[in-house]
């Protein structure tokens, strides 16, 4: 089977506004039919990286190449994109087929070819019944339906998607996260997508970019980001409620105990002697009624947050708070002392200065 090849390879950008640098020293290689999540908070830069990749943004340093071109000086029209916005950008004016042809109209494309691939692409996203409508006729989901319309008639090297469902009710954004993730399965496309919302990038990405001030933080699949965070900024961003991180000493021994606390937490070798903080997600701690030979804590619960499904457990060990996600059907009160446990293949290990992950 051979290798997949790059569709998407950003070497060394960095992108300035006046003197402020904003994208520094990106780096990026994105394989064909990826799915490509760049994921983080308002003003991290994930916007306009991928405005840079569609060429409506110059970068001042770096390159940019597409299928294997390089496209750093290209116009956006000739870089063989296709793009999908926030706000579905569709002419009133025109029927839901019209928007959908009209970049094929406006490049010469023949009329049997347009009517061809208008027929596919309303097939994919269940259109057909829809060709005939102004935009003002249709639902917000039908509305963003279109617009992915427009850029998959295309068929170009790479889709580009702006924050797509960020305009959209809760119940409309999981139906159309899935139908996204379905219609990249079924065509195989490349894709790179922005979005502040990590159920979206863990439910879509093939991999996630995390970002953070203009510096890329992780690239790894939805698994590696989640369970093996790169630093404490990824461990606390991905997830909710996220990883509990608490601050820790580490001795030459291995063992692993609580700053200002002698509770010791893990024993395992990781060549640190001093300050170190200790990450462990709310679903790995379990709850137990004795310790039977396993690692386990003395706690005390000091809030409850019942959500159905799961009950949020703030317990307090030593001086130190932290969560505990568990099924319903425990039943712990606020002030009940209960024990803990949990794998300490499940724990993370972070500089207690840099924190970066140790283990």
């Amino acid at each position: 089977m051979s290798e997949a090849k790059t569709v998407l390879d950003i070497q060394n950008l960095k992108k300035n506004y006046g003197s402020v640098e904003v994208l520094h020293d990106i780096n990026i290689d994105m394989k064909e039919a990826e799915f490509l999540v760049l994921l983080g908070p308002s003003g991290c830069g994930k916007s306009t990286l991928l405005n840079c990749i569609a060429g409506l943004e110059t970068i001042n340093e770096g390159t940019i190449q597409i299928g294997g071109k390089d496209m750093t000086q290209t116009p956006p029209g000739e870089r063989d994109i296709a793009m999908v916005f926030q706000s579905y950008a569709l002419y009133p004016t025109m029927t839901v087929g019209e928007n959908i042809t009209f970049g094929l109209k406006v490049r010469g494309t023949a009329k049997q070819e347009q009517q061809k691939q208008l027929k596919r692409v309303a097939e994919i996203l269940q259109l057909d019944q829809l060709l005939d409508r102004k935009p003002s006729a249709l639902s917000g989901g039908q509305r963003q339906r279109v617009a992915m319309g427009r850029a998959l008639v295309r068929d170009p090297q790479l889709y580009l998607f702006d924050e797509p469902l960020s305009n959209l009710d809760a119940k409309l954004r999981v139906e159309m996260r899935a139908e996204i993730k379905s219609l990249h399965q079924r065509v195989n496309a490349s894709i790179v997508y922005v979005t502040h919302d990590q159920i979206e990038a863990m439910t879509l990405a093939t991999r996630i970019c995390i970002l953070k001030d203009g510096y890329i933080q992780q690239i790894g699949t939805p698994d590696e980001v989640y369970y093996r965070p790169a630093n404490t900024y990824v461990a606390g961003f991905m997830g909710s409620p996220p990883m509990n991180i608490l601050p820790a000493n580490a001795t030459e021994n291995g063992n692993i105990s609580l700053a200002k606390d002698q509770t010791q937490l893990k024993s395992a070798d990781f060549g640190l002697n001093g300050k170190a903080l200790f990450g462990i997600r709310p679903e790995e701690i379990e709850v137990v009624g004795e310790k039977n030979g396993v690692l386990a804590h003395p706690v005390s619960a000091t809030a409850i947050e019942r959500t159905g499904s799961d009950t949020y457990i703030t317990a307090q060990i030593g001086e130190h708070s932290f969560t505990i996600r568990e099924a319903a059907r425990k039943r712990v009160n606020v002030g009940d002392k209960f024990n803990i446990s949990f794998d300490n293949d499940a724990v993370s290990l972070f500089h207690g200065e840099t924190g970066e992950r140790l283990n």
